[in-house]
């Protein structure tokens, strides 16, 4: 869930800005991109300068894998964006900046093979009485964003519009943990299993390494009120 202080600071910042406090126009914006579904509020701080703060959400399955196990994994999107955007120009390209509160995460099931086994660091085990792989990657909570988009939401001659966003998260290295539970082998083969599991979990590590630079493409339908 997104921290509530988080959220109130950025509102806080929106709202005691002097410009802000004299601005009536606002802009609600829905939008659907690599971050998920959207809603984005914008309202102009200075001419040429907005401020747009808002969430994103989704959830989304699918398969993949490291050099020895196959995984169903879930990604779980949830920012939440405090964003300036500026206007160098007399056009709607806009460059864009600022901080997003990341609780983006992934978890992950270890997925035995048709025959019933897993392959963890070389060795084969019985997936019966192995027990259950589970993983889990998470980011930085506190990311900088940085990108370049197109629309502003707030122009005077504007009630609907079009925006668009293309930029990167900055998520940091992403932390994972594989755990086994239920393993109903011997001590020794258990103790065998833990021991491959944390060889697992570096190349898990590895996989999603890649995710550090989040890229963000967002399209979007705007409303100034």
């Amino acid at each position: 869930m997104i921290k509530p202080h988080f959220f109130a600071a950025a509102l806080a910042a929106l709202c005691l800005s002097p410009a802000a406090a004299l601005a009536t126009d606002l802009a609600l914006t829905a939008d659907l991109g690599t971050t998920g579904l959207g809603l984005h509020v914008s309202t102009p701080l200075r001419q040429n300068l907005n401020a747009r703060v808002g969430f994103n959400y989704l959830n989304y399955s699918y398969n993949g894998s490291t050099s020895d196990l196959s995984y169903d994994f879930k990604l779980k999107l949830n920012t939440f964006d405090a964003l300036l955007d500026y206007f160098p120009g007399d056009s709607d390209f806009r460059l864009t900046g600022g901080l997003v509160y990341n609780n983006n995460k992934i978890d992950a099931i270890g997925k035995p093979t048709a025959t019933g086994t897993y392959t963890i660091n070389g060795t084969t085990y019985s997936a019966a009485s192995a027990g259950q792989l589970d993983g889990k990657i998470d980011f930085r909570k506190v990311a900088p964003y940085l990108g370049i988009g197109w629309g502003n939401p707030v122009r005077k001659d504007t009630g609907w519009g079009f925006s668009a966003d293309a930029g990167i998260l900055f998520q940091g290295t992403p932390g994972s943990s594989l755990t086994n539970s239920g393993c109903t082998a011997t001590p020794a083969l258990c103790s065998q299993l833990a021991t491959d599991v944390d060889a697992e979990n570096i190349k898990l590590h590895d996989k999603v390494n890649d995710l550090k630079l989040y890229p963000v493409l967002r399209i979007g339908a705007s409303y100034r009120f």
